[in-house]
């Protein structure tokens, strides 16, 4: 679905952000049924209610306060989603930066996911805020709802090919060249472990690499793309398989945030590279102890044939390194462990670079897109060495996974500077913006950083 601002008119109404210490005051030189009518309803400005008014006098929402702005983000889409159908135009007082974040929060509160079942449209629609960009806001917006779109769709229907198809179709969009390379074509151009891991399944495991523009820094997006994750060999339990539809959310990431860049005109030369596989049970998957080679040339030990994103991306790494871009970014639904260590709501990432973190946690903070800074602490490198190979692809003992994974990747990243996200890619129950399912992380605040870690 595609997400827009509504055009003004005759009839769109003034609705008012209103925290809970405006509120009295405004209410109290408000005309008297205006007045009675909010108490009547118990409005008191705070987060998530809305009124509509008597008359011409619009609407108002609830702000909250600072304490309660502090346990979430979005707040007047937190309201607005319970107004009644009509055009709103909206009146406040807001920064301009805090302003943006809540007009695309509106625009993020009418995604729908309606493939398979008719979905309620949001009634409430907004007017672009004066002095704001709306393109960009509408470009960020229709971004977030690809990643999403993707990840909530099935492994019926979004397998390797399909995945292949979304970014063809996102290529065609914005004049992009994309090639891809599938099946038995992985071991000829040497793509072994993208090969390997996905070689069990029905739907051939493939490598969507995708370019546009021809000036500016390079930039290189690789994002995991397992379309359905069994555990391969080392099968999962049915309470851990249920969600692995979502497995391939880095990659719904990057193509997100390649939207996102192409449709703001972002001058860089971007690559976006995607190992598209799923990792099945056969007689032909791979198995505990085998020794892979990878395109690096560095040996792999299986240790357990669950841990299998961090090999597709391995090779998708080297490939990107090999291009000598500017900066690499790899995001991936990659570890159980970045959950235990800090929830789903949080983007967990990496990198040896202080100019990327303060680019990147400044603009986390501005565009209401958290994230958490995870060591690549070196003396771990230590657990991912077997001794019969050169890597392991899952250390035993159970500590530091999300570290030692991004250990591994930054195995393959040698002559570019790197970031790894290991993302969650799913909202566990509706928030304000957020409905229960697939969801972006990382990629509002990456578009934001971007043109103070490449220079531009």
């Amino acid at each position: 679905m595609t997400l827009s601002f509504a055009a003004r008119t005759d009839t769109t109404r003034p609705v008012r952000l209103l925290d809970d210490t405006a509120a009295p005051s405004w209410l109290a030189d408000q005309p008297e049924p205006v007045r009675n009518w909010a108490e009547t309803h118990g409005f008191t400005g705070a987060i998530g209610q809305a009124l509509l008014l008597p008359g011409d006098a619009g609407a108002i929402v609830g702000y909250g306060n600072t304490k309660s702005r502090a346990r979430g983000r979005f707040h007047l889409a937190a309201g607005a989603a319970k107004l009644p159908a009509g055009t709103y135009e909206l009146v406040s007082d807001l920064a301009p930066g805090t302003l943006e974040v809540e007009a695309l929060g509106w625009l993020l509160a009418s995604y729908r996911f309606d493939r398979y079942k008719d979905q309620s449209p949001m009634g409430a629609e907004l007017v672009a805020p004066d002095g704001l960009d709306a393109a960009r806001i509408t470009a960020i917006a229709n971004g977030e709802a690809l990643s999403r779109s993707l990840i909530n769709t099935p492994a019926s229907d979004m397998g390797p090919p399909d995945l292949e198809q979304a970014a063809r179709d996102l290529a065609s969009t914005f004049g992009a060249q994309i090639n891809v390379t599938t099946g038995e074509d992985l071991i000829a151009q040497n793509y072994p472990m993208i090969h390997t891991v996905g070689r069990a399944a029905d739907r051939a495991p493939r490598l969507i690499d995708m370019r546009w523009g021809n000036k500016g820094p390079k930039l290189a997006l690789v994002g995991k793309g397992v379309c359905f994750d069994t555990g391969g060999l080392n099968l999962k339990p049915g309470s851990s398989m249920g969600l692995m539809k979502k497995d391939m959310g880095g990659s719904a990431a990057v193509l997100g945030l390649a939207h996102m860049i192409m449709a703001t005109g972002l001058p860089v030369q971007l690559r976006v590279l995607i190992p598209a596989v799923e990792n099945s049970v056969s007689s032909n998957a791979f198995r505990p102890q085998d020794i892979l080679t990878s395109r690096k040339g560095l040996t792999v030990e299986i240790n357990n044939t669950d841990a299998e994103g961090r090999l597709v991306l391995a090779d998708a790494l080297t490939l990107a390194d090999e291009g000598e871009p500017d900066l690499i970014i790899s995001m991936a639904t990659l570890t159980g462990a970045a959950r235990v260590a800090v929830g789903p709501d949080l983007a967990p990432y990496y990198t040896d670079d202080p100019e990327l973190v303060s680019a990147l946690e400044a603009a986390a903070t501005s565009t209401a897109d958290p994230v958490w800074r995870m060591p690549f602490h070196t003396p771990y490198e230590a657990m991912i060495e077997p001794g019969i190979a050169d890597l392991d692809n899952a250390p035993k003992g159970g500590f530091a996974g999300s570290i030692t994974a991004a250990l591994f990747l930054r195995r393959f990243v040698d002559t570019s500077r790197y970031m790894h996200f290991d993302i969650y890619g799913w909202q566990p129950s509706d928030a304000p913006a957020r409905p229960k399912g697939g969801v972006g992380q990382g990629t509002r605040a990456l578009l934001d950083a971007l043109p103070q870690m490449l220079n531009l």
